[in-house]
């Protein structure tokens, strides 16, 4: 392949993971995970509990320092390993980038819902009319213009969540991380939220790398899907590739499992 080409697919690429290894003591998670996210992509990275797939978003965000490898998000790389004063400013310019949605939503329960989205603008020095009406419109797009002015503790799950996801996208990231954002909810309320995420997907193009076990929002939304394995990726292809046709013993298990 000519140089051009291998840079003009390195600008589509928005994440970018290389030989990425994270221990906690003598516990390897991730054992050499390398993964490529390109613009407008949606990666959906499922697998048995303990497996890295939460680990993997956590270290992209460096919420958990990578042991070893490195991670590229919208041109900023970092090696992993000790945090230096140099590479702690890196970090805080690399979240500019990343969106995060959570299981347990991690709202603010003293601040109104608008004060939530608008939390992140803010401590960025972002605070004008223009923030504040792109907040609105945020929550409008995820169906709670009605609830600015509540308090998260009156909403339900599955509202706190598209809160959270409003939150997420307020920074206008590049990649949007979702870590398993339906687990917490009861069965009635995934639906709204998987809906939600599957607007950024059809109308937004948003780039986004989710740990789910919802398979029916993968077969509809993702463009490739990665099947974590005692911390490695043991199969990556489509929906149709790995759902329709698994190669290994253990994908078809663990779907045999959640299907």
């Amino acid at each position: 392949m000519s140089d051009l080409m291998n840079d003009l697919m390195n600008d589509d690429v928005v994440v970018r993971i290389e030989g990425l290894h994270k221990s906690f003591g003598h516990l390897d998670v991730i054992r050499g995970v390398d993964l490529d996210v390109r613009r407008g992509e949606v990666v959906v990275i499922f697998g048995r509990s303990g497996s890295g797939k939460s680990t993997v978003l956590r270290c992209v965000n460096f919420i958990e320092d990578p042991t070893q490898g490195t991670i590229e998000v919208a041109g900023i790389r970092l090696e992993g390993g000790h945090r230096t004063r140099r590479k702690r400013a890196q970090i805080r310019q690399l979240r500019l980038h990343v969106g995060m949605v959570f299981q347990q939503f991690n709202l603010f329960p003293n601040m109104t819902v608008l004060d939530n989205v608008l939390c992140a603008p803010r401590c960025a020095g972002r605070s004008s009319a223009e923030v504040t009406k792109r907040a609105k419109e945020l929550l409008d797009r995820v169906g709670l213009a009605d609830k600015a002015r509540e308090h998260p503790i009156r909403l339900s799950g599955g509202q706190q969540q598209r809160v959270a996801i409003a939150r997420a996208l307020a920074m206008e990231p590049d990649v949007m991380l979702f870590d398993e954002p339906t687990s917490a909810l009861d069965p009635e309320l995934t639906g709204e939220v998987l809906s939600v995420m599957k607007t950024l997907s059809t109308d937004l193009h948003m780039t986004m790398m989710v740990v789910t076990h919802e398979m029916g929002f993968a077969r509809e939304v993702a463009d490739r899907m990665a099947f974590f394995h005692e911390g490695r990726i043991l199969e990556e292809g489509t929906p149709q590739q790995l759902i329709e046709a698994p190669a290994h013993a253990e994908t078809r298990a663990f779907l045999d499992a959640v299907l």
